[in-house]
């Protein structure tokens, strides 16, 4: 086990996204999960149904503690949902981790179409966060949503990953036209396409998550940008080919193929 990546997000109970999906994917690419709940939310493949909030101060303490006796190689951080919960979680990052990578999954809709962030929330994520960030992971909507540009091709990405004024964006394709899907990294104006099969599946809840997680643990386990982004995205191909086909909606990934022989 190499790699200890402190997850900050919000729990799925359906098991496909948020926090659980976190904890499969690092401990499938052998890596040491710990969390920090942000909210709570009733959820299953066919959407969202109610969100539950977690105080801000226990949020906090969750990752108080967690960082003074475990510590963490990489952060991870997902839904956060409140203007509120962000500004807390950036102070006690920047009190007590400021120097480890954080990648920000700017987690904005669920699959079936149910808001995760409070409007008041964006500008709060923009501000504090995202300059935070060592990579940033929005996929097309989410970008957009960031920089009021409009993304018409994947020739756009590289100009709106950089109005998003992170260290590194890795701005995802999954909702463009077409049989290649194409994510764009973004690095201080470096910019490098990774392409892959699209897959014609239904099975794909989590994936945002799943990547983001893949890639905070490859962070964390000494990988550079790229072949961590690289390593990550093989990681997710391989879980949505195998997906176990479960629920009547957005079914969940295999997280576990890695330990198929």
């Amino acid at each position: 086990m190499n790699g200890r990546v402190l997850i900050i997000a919000g729990s799925d109970s359906g098991g496909g996204a948020g926090i659980q999906a976190d904890l499969k994917t690092v401990t499938a690419l052998n890596g040491f999960a710990m969390t920090a709940l942000t909210a709570l939310t009733a959820q299953n493949t066919l959407g969202v149904h109610a969100i539950h909030d977690v105080p801000e101060d226990f949020i906090t303490q969750q990752i108080e503690v967690v960082l003074a006796d475990l510590g963490a190689d990489a952060i991870k951080i997902g839904m956060l949902h409140r203007a509120s919960v962000i500004h807390a979680v950036a102070d006690v990052l920047q009190r007590l981790a400021p120097d480890t990578p954080l990648v920000l999954d700017p987690v904005m809709m669920a699959k079936g179409g149910h808001a995760l962030l409070e409007p008041d929330a964006m500008t709060a994520m923009k501000e504090r966060l995202i300059p935070m960030a060592a990579l940033v992971t929005p996929n097309v909507p989410e970008a957009e949503a960031l920089t009021g540009l409009k993304i018409s091709s994947v020739e756009d990405f590289p100009k709106v990953a950089k109005a998003i004024g992170a260290k590194a964006v890795l701005v995802k394709g999954g909702h463009m036209d077409g049989d290649v899907l194409t994510d764009v990294l973004w690095q201080a104006g470096d910019v490098q396409r990774f392409e892959g099969p699209r897959i014609d599946t239904p099975h794909t809840h989590g994936t945002g998550c799943t990547l983001a997680s893949a890639i905070a643990c490859g962070l964390a386990q000494g990988l550079d940008m790229a072949a961590a982004v690289e390593r990550g995205r093989a990681y997710v191909l391989q879980a949505i080919k195998t997906a176990p086909g479960y629920g009547q909606g957005h079914g969940p990934l295999n997280h576990a193929h890695t330990f198929s022989k």
